[in-house]
């Protein structure tokens, strides 16, 4: 079977890699890939927001399967642009419909949903232009800091975390006057939850779903969470404090609800769903839905995966995922993210990357890479991430900045402590 990724992430790159050890799997195609995924498959010079270049792709490769990687297209239906045409509804795509996206698409629609199924969340209210005017009154009614999030999708930068109360009101009034274009047509103000955070994941065929390892991720660009929030800086799987007593209460309170409420609202959910959690005095509240895999996660949580992730992936196009084997490994797993310079500000592109013939014990998922001439690139501000495993995580993450100190190019950054919390 050949089978596309759309995508051009660590996140596919890792996708690519797992899957590229199927043997049920052809041949892999990845649109528009990377550096890292030109070496597993062939890289498609795809937009995946572009669904009548991807149509046109799937019919001239032979395509039987498409996996979506960012939540770009999700949020634009490409799954329902499959369902509509005539050639491409009998293609599975692995990630929910434009509808089921709105978990993500839409923080307004995912903190109704979760108030709606009672699921635990921090309290909020959404604000447009039409009530802007009591924005205020609520954020008075709230603790510093305070937390601000655009509606829609913003490229990862649409989340605030504030100090103080005149800032949090000019960056509320900013959104609503298009600091974030569309993505701010709304805007959600949250309560702070003071806690740790984690990630987990479920693969769903709608009806049953698997529990994925869970993992830990780190936004904040500076050593000790300090500096900018980022697409993230690395991640380590498995999560210390998600012990099973922990885990049991994220299953009840949490993953189940999600499921019965998706069923309820008659939401027939196929693909990834991504649980941004705090754990607060041990118990999990919900801080976001995401509708695909995350990243940096996917380079620690695919790396556990021991079975085939095909096999999975195929139990939900074909409904029968309870049938499915998942195996994980019990080893730690950390990925520690290379960086442009100037990240997640303005950064420059083009610079030539070298030592990847040097690392060993680890694989380096390509990020922000391209094939330019003889030479691998930059093209992006997260440009690799090193993923290497341990019996402990100290271990595994000596490994990880063991090799991340092999591989060099111009102005190049990462943060020397993740894990630090853990």
């Amino acid at each position: 079977m050949n089978i596309l990724i759309l995508g051009s992430g660590g996140r596919e790159h890792a996708l690519a890699w797992k899957l590229s050890q199927s043997k049920k799997i052809s041949r892999i195609f990845v649109g528009p890939g990377n550096a890292g995924t030109a070496g597993i498959g062939t890289n498609l010079p795809l937009d995946p927001e572009d669904f009548a270049a991807v149509r046109k792709a799937v019919r001239e490769n032979d395509i039987k399967m498409v996996i979506v990687g960012p939540e770009a297209p999700l949020v634009s239906g490409i799954h329902d642009f499959f369902l509509a045409d005539g050639f491409l509804k009998n293609v599975p795509v692995i990630g929910p419909s434009k509808s089921a996206a709105r978990l993500e698409g839409s923080k307004d629609f995912a903190k109704g949903f979760l108030t709606r199924h009672n699921i635990p969340t921090a309290a909020y209210k959404t604000f447009d232009k039409t009530n802007a005017i009591l924005a205020p009154e609520f954020l008075r009614s709230l603790k510093a800091p305070y937390v601000i999030k655009a509606d829609g999708l913003a490229a990862g930068k649409g989340v605030l975390i504030i100090d103080d109360l005149a800032e949090a009101e000019k960056e509320v009034n900013d959104i609503l006057e298009g600091k974030f274009g569309t993505a701010g047509n709304k805007v959600v103000i949250e309560q702070f939850l003071k806690g740790i955070e984690l990630s987990v994941f479920i693969i769903t065929d709608g009806h049953s779903y698997k529990l994925l390892p869970e993992a830990k991720d780190y936004k904040r660009v500076g050593e000790g969470d300090t500096g900018l929030n980022t697409g993230g800086m690395g991640a380590v799987s498995p999560v210390s404090f998600a012990v099973r007593e922990f885990m049991e209460k994220v299953k009840v309170r949490i993953i189940d609800p999600t499921m019965k409420g998706l069923s309820e609202d008659g939401i027939l959910y196929k693909g990834f769903i991504f649980f941004g959690l705090i754990n607060v005095n041990r118990d999990p509240y919900v801080i976001e839905y995401n509708a695909r895999l995350g990243d940096p996660e996917s380079e620690v949580v695919i790396p556990r995966i021991k079975s085939d992730l095909f096999d999975l992936l195929e139990g939900v196009a074909e409904g029968d995922l309870s049938a499915r084997h998942l195996e994980t490994n019990d080893n730690y797993f950390t990925t520690v993210m290379l960086v442009s310079g100037g990240y997640p500000g303005n950064y420059e592109k083009g610079y030539v990357i070298s030592g990847l013939e040097r690392t060993g014990d680890c694989v380096v998922f390509h990020a922000g890479t391209k094939i330019s001439g003889e030479s691998v690139v930059t093209s992006g501000g997260r440009v690799l991430a090193v993923t290497s495993n341990g019996k402990t995580m100290k271990e595994a993450l000596e490994g990880s900045y063991r090799n991340a100190r092999l591989l060099r190019f111009d102005y190049m950054y990462f943060r020397p402590d993740i894990g630090f919390d853990l």
